[in-house]
């Protein structure tokens, strides 16, 4: 009896034990990269567009034979953009799915909610596209795959006195978004340091829908340009009020902006003509290896793809890269060969500094109509050290 409850007591461990590995999400056939991004909500068009760029590059790095003999598995948590919601799929992916490496999230204050959980835990994040400085503050493991709102808002500076040769600038910006904040702040010190004049800087709260009161003053003014450092969804309706009082100057803004045409979705969108911002990419680059990205996201989406979704496209190459050259899928030895990057990806050629953020140039992008419909156009190169 003795023998038979051992035998019996120990096959019920084993089983246990196989039950408890199958629910602690480790398998080792696979490599999982977590995610963490706003697929619903007021930034879906972000989310949506950089898990596809995500989606695609792990299908292609696969079908090529994964990483080190092992497929990537991707696993993305819908945040909605909101930073409590953010710890929450961060929380699940790390301690349910067990994974060691994270990528988003998209807007910087969701970002910024988990970077110091993810050095705390010693997890690899990347981060496509939040912009602020204090994303990568929090330590050696977070990086970043775009710029920071200080380098773009000196390239929207530079470009709106040099490039349209504007003297006389108006900012409407929300003073409750440090991403908003910080582009503004940066714009108003390298245009002032080109010889541009900032002659109207009036503010709003996130959530604000009517900016009447605010154009009313900046019309009062007489700008030559309008500098709306914000998100896709506000800007559209900035711009509708803003040409609908006459205003009918130039607009330039940020990345944030690179949504207005799928917002849109092609159709309608004149009030945001004449209108400039600064980007990662231009899909209509003739670099090759832009050029293969679009055509094989186009062929797989039928759409054109945006910088979210280069960004997210190069954040996974990256890891790739760096797994490869650690000859390892350790966090540690990851980070490490992260830090040594030195290669050409779809939003350039990319190394990083010290704080893990990206050396790279900057584009601007004219909205235009094509066919009738909203499109993008390349308009220049911006270099803010010339």
């Amino acid at each position: 009896m003795k023998e038979a409850f051992k035998k019996f007591t120990g096959v019920a461990l084993a089983a246990l034990t196989f039950v408890a590995a199958g629910c602690s999400g480790k398998d080792d056939s696979v490599i999982k990269i977590g995610g963490v991004a706003p697929l619903s909500g007021q930034y879906t068009e972000y989310g949506l567009k950089c898990k596809k760029g995500i989606d695609l590059a792990v299908e292609e790095i696969n079908a090529a034979g994964g990483v080190l003999g092992k497929q990537l598995k991707f696993v993305c948590e819908d945040d909605e953009g909101v930073p409590a919601k953010s710890v929450n799929a961060y929380k699940k992916l790390t301690s349910q799915d067990r994974v060691r490496f994270v990528i988003g999230s998209l807007t910087s204050g969701a970002t910024i909610s988990i970077t110091q959980l993810a050095q705390a835990n010693k997890v690899v994040q990347i981060a496509p596209a939040a912009t602020a400085v204090a994303v990568t503050e929090a330590g050696n493991y977070i990086f970043r795959t775009c710029y920071t709102d200080p380098f773009q808002g000196k390239v929207g500076g530079k470009f709106a006195a040099v490039n349209l040769g504007a003297k006389r600038a108006a900012i409407l910006y929300d003073i409750s978004n440090d991403y908003s904040v910080g582009l503004m702040e940066n714009f108003v010190a390298e245009y002032e340091s080109r010889g541009g004049v900032v002659v109207a800087r009036e503010s709003y709260n996130t959530g604000d829908k009517d900016f009447n009161a605010q154009l009313t003053k900046i019309k009062a003014t007489n700008p030559d340009v309008v500098y709306l450092p914000d998100y896709y969804s506000t800007v559209a309706l900035i711009a509708k009020q803003l040409r609908a009082q006459g205003i009918d100057v130039p607009m330039v803004g940020a990345d944030g902006w690179d949504g207005l045409v799928g917002l849109y979705s092609g159709e309608g969108g004149d009030e945001v003509l004449n209108g400039y911002y600064s980007n990662h990419y231009a899909s209509d680059s003739t670099d090759g290896a832009v050029q293969q990205f679009v055509r094989s996201f186009e062929e797989k989406y039928n759409e054109t793809p945006n910088s979210f979704a280069a960004l997210g496209y190069d954040s996974v190459y990256l890891l790739r890269d760096a797994m490869l050259a650690a000859d390892s899928e350790d966090a540690e030895k990851v980070r490490e060969a992260l830090e040594a990057t030195d290669g050409n990806y779809v939003t350039g050629h990319l190394t990083f500094d010290e704080l893990h953020n990206p050396v790279k140039s900057a584009v601007m992008i004219k909205l235009v109509k094509e066919n009738g419909k909203l499109a993008t156009a390349y308009e220049a190169t911006v270099d803010i050290n010339e």
